[in-house]
């Protein structure tokens, strides 16, 4: 038998990986499981609230809030991604995912962590246009406009992860068959593949940059402008207003771009690789769960809708 043959035969053998998950860690199975099955299902309450308060409240039919309703959109989908199949493993022990499915588990939770890139830097823009350019919002951000952004928002989202799955997908696996994390990300990945990763991994890292980092510097440029428009406001009480209505936003914003700088700008070797792990729990469960959690604790209209909601139902 030629190296050749014996190579593509040891390459079909492959069929799945084995998730470590979450190392020692998972000796606590119970309270693992636990954990993870609250933040679950606060996920859910709470996204899938923010989307029907905005779909049935009236005068949350905004710009601001449409674009609200479709990140909590998109962190419902996104924990949908990860956690189910999490808590399952934690019930039945196995931690197997077939190749096919890790490749289509990798190019969801990349998809939506793209797509949301977009919508916080569509966000970003909704609160400039009413921070810094008042007089011309309602007619700027009109609902042709919100729809076009959020559009081009999951369009975008969908390129670079597909352009990163369709070069990963062509690559040979002949073992190891173990993955140093608790989803299939791309660069754990990477590391069981017997091919030459070099030049893939400077690939991936510039497409993930050419889609993500305009969003970012967007976004950062939005803020600085906004930042820049309250100083200027001359009373207390105005600044004080209009930086309400930007501080829930900024400080997802914070949360969801420090997470994922230090998780993939942070080497992925030694005991590196459990800090990434720990900030990989942070933007895939935790920005999911507090998105809500800020808009509607720190939104005064939002807190509105939902008592309008809950008791204009109980009375009719």
């Amino acid at each position: 038998m030629s190296i050749d043959s014996m190579r593509t035969r040891n390459q079909t053998q492959i069929s799945e990986f084995i998730l470590l998950g979450f190392g020692e860690l998972q000796e606590s199975k119970v309270v693992l499981f636990l954990f993870f099955l609250l933040i679950y299902l606060l996920t859910i309450t709470g996204n899938v609230l923010i989307v029907l308060l905005v779909v049935y409240e009236k005068h949350l039919h905004t710009p601001m809030y449409f674009f609200l309703g479709n990140l909590s959109c998109l962190e419902t989908c996104s924990s949908s991604t990860l956690l189910p199949r999490i808590l399952a493993s934690f019930m039945s022990g196995n931690w197997s995912i077939s190749v096919n499915s890790c490749f289509v588990q990798h190019y969801f939770v990349g998809t939506f962590l793209a797509v949301e890139c977009y919508l916080l830097s569509v966000m970003s823009y909704d609160r400039y246009l009413a921070i810094c350019r008042p007089l011309y919002y309602s007619t700027q951000m009109n609902g042709r406009l919100c729809l076009v952004l959020v559009l081009v928002s999951w369009l975008n989202g969908f390129l670079p992860t597909t352009l990163s799955i369709a070069i990963i997908s062509k690559m040979d696996f002949c073992g190891p068959i173990e993955i140093d994390h608790f989803f299939c990300d791309s660069f754990p990945i990477l590391e069981l593949s017997c091919s030459d990763t070099h030049v893939i991994k400077v690939v991936i890292y510039i497409v993930a940059s050419v889609f993500t980092f305009p969003p970012f510097m967007f976004t950062l440029i939005s803020y600085v402008l906004i930042i820049q428009a309250i100083l200027r406001i001359a009373s207390a009480t105005g600044k004080q207003k209009a930086f309400s209505t930007c501080s829930s936003h900024l400080i997802v914003v914070t949360l969801f771009y420090g997470s994922v700088a230090i998780v993939y700008g942070l080497p992925h070797k030694g005991r590196l690789k459990d800090l990434n792990k720990v900030f990989s729990v942070a933007y895939t469960m935790l920005t999911p769960l507090v998105n809500p959690l800020i808009y509607s604790l720190r939104n005064k209209e939002v807190k509105k809708a939902f008592m309008c909601l809950l008791f204009g139902r109980i009375q009719t």
